[in-house]
């Protein structure tokens, strides 16, 4: 087993959004073992904001990775730097180049978790990434457990805001009149593979239903997603709150945290109204949700496809071209699963 009291500890993960979110347990689990310990992160600096205020790391290093530090003589210079910390132990938890590369060059006493197979040479400790088995949260948890630690508890994925984001989020809500009773419904239609993406027009007809019910319906998302959203809203009788590309990630947090509801397709914001305990229809193909899904009870995850091909990944699903498409999720099943979750929320209140 390893020991991670009393230590000086990096952990190194340049991925997406999403992915980001989806360590957050992992950080609670590490923070628990990790005691008396001096806890970095090394994350891309355009997510920075999902552990911008994490209680359970004690610094942040951020890299632009798609800018300035887009480099190995970058990379060289920020890993040399990191090196003169002298890290007693380096956790990577991913094995793609840039970070295996970066991981190496910081040369901690002692280098454990993923890396590309380059890198493993110079590892102390390899393991694996079980993605068969385990759900991605879980997945990166069990490198702790291939160390031999035995204690996984969690409150689930956490994104902590901070005062100046919940002013910039409350605002945005006063601006739009916005009431402190009014049940708002939140939709992110975005996403960065089109094949994620449901019919803007049935996200359309969808919040055109829930504001003939009373709700106020708010689209959020990033400035890519402003062409997809204005042609949504155009579409609609009522007239609906346009949020998108108007937040950074950690004001979106506070601003998605008032919905009563968020309607949404695969992508980062999902995982973002995770972290906020906001009610969810997810709508999901073709990935697999048992391994990248919503990670909480409180959700409704409406599939496009009834089969998964153990091992294929989906770049390989849709370049086959077998799958039919989101579109299959009618309609009516969103509307259902969203009256389901606000009732839900009625009668837990």
């Amino acid at each position: 087993m390893i020991n991670l009291r009393q230590k000086r500890i990096i952990v190194t993960f340049l991925m997406h959004l999403g992915d980001l979110i989806l360590i957050t347990p992992f950080l609670q689990v590490l923070r628990r073992h990790a005691q008396d310990s001096d806890i970095t992160l090394v994350v891309d600096e355009k997510v920075a904001d999902v552990v911008r205020y994490n209680p359970h790391i004690d610094h942040l290093v951020t890299i632009d990775k798609k800018g300035k530090d887009n480099s190995v003589k970058a990379l060289w210079h920020i890993g040399r730097q990191l090196h003169e910390n002298q890290y007693d132990i380096l956790i990577n938890l991913h094995p793609n180049e840039r970070t295996s590369f970066l991981a190496t060059v910081i040369h901690a006493k002692e280098f454990v978790g993923m890396s590309h197979f380059l890198a493993r040479p110079l590892m102390d400790r390899y393991t694996r990434l079980d993605r068969r088995h385990f759900h991605a949260v879980d997945m990166y948890i069990n490198v702790l457990a291939q160390l031999g630690i035995d204690d996984y508890r969690n409150e689930g994925l956490q994104i902590f805001t901070c005062p100046q984001w919940e002013r910039k989020a409350a605002d945005f809500y006063a601006q739009h009149g916005v009431a402190n009773g009014d049940v708002v419904v939140g939709f992110n239609i975005g996403s960065a593979v089109p094949q994620k993406r449901w019919p803007s027009q049935r996200f359309a007809a969808v919040a055109d239903y829930f504001a003939d019910q009373g709700c106020r319906c708010i689209f959020f998302g990033g400035t890519m997603d402003e062409s997809m959203v204005q042609n949504a809203v155009s579409k609609m009788k009522h007239r609906a709150i346009i949020a998108t590309g108007q937040f950074s990630i950690g004001e979106l947090a506070s601003a998605v945290r008032r919905c009563s509801l968020f309607i949404t397709n695969d992508s980062g914001p999902m995982h973002v109204a995770v972290s906020q305990h906001v009610p969810l229809v997810a709508l999901y193909g073709p990935s697999n949700p048992k391994f990248y899904g919503p990670y909480t009870d409180n959700a409704i995850v409406l599939e496009s496809t009834d089969h998964y091909e153990e091992g294929k990944s989906m770049k390989k699903i849709i370049k086959e071209g077998h799958y039919k498409g989101i579109f299959v999720i009618s309609m009516q099943d969103v509307i259902s699963a969203g009256e389901e979750l606000l009732h839900r929320k009625v009668n837990v209140k």
